[in-house]
């Protein structure tokens, strides 16, 4: 690899803010906030609204759309069966 053209990668650790649930990885991204983790040291806090622990696709709690499709809003919208 080239020197001085590849951003710094290190552990952060990411919270999501939805359900409070915490866990370690490694990022190229940068925070100001830090948190001490479960072994004593202290890594960056990156923030994020979704994750593994909260996202539908894992969790298998789907929000059931009651609105409907733009199908079914067109049609509502123009009294169409």
């Amino acid at each position: 690899m080239k020197k001085d053209i590849h951003p710094e990668y290190r552990k952060v650790v990411f919270l999501d803010t939805s359900s409070d649930f915490k866990f370690l990885s490694g990022s190229t991204k940068s925070s100001e906030e830090t948190i001490e983790w479960e072994d004593g040291n202290t890594y960056p806090l990156i923030r994020v609204e979704i994750s593994s622990d909260s996202h539908p696709f894992y969790t298998g709690k789907q929000k059931a759309d009651k609105v409907g499709g733009r199908v079914d809003r067109f049609k509502k919208k123009y009294n169409m069966k």
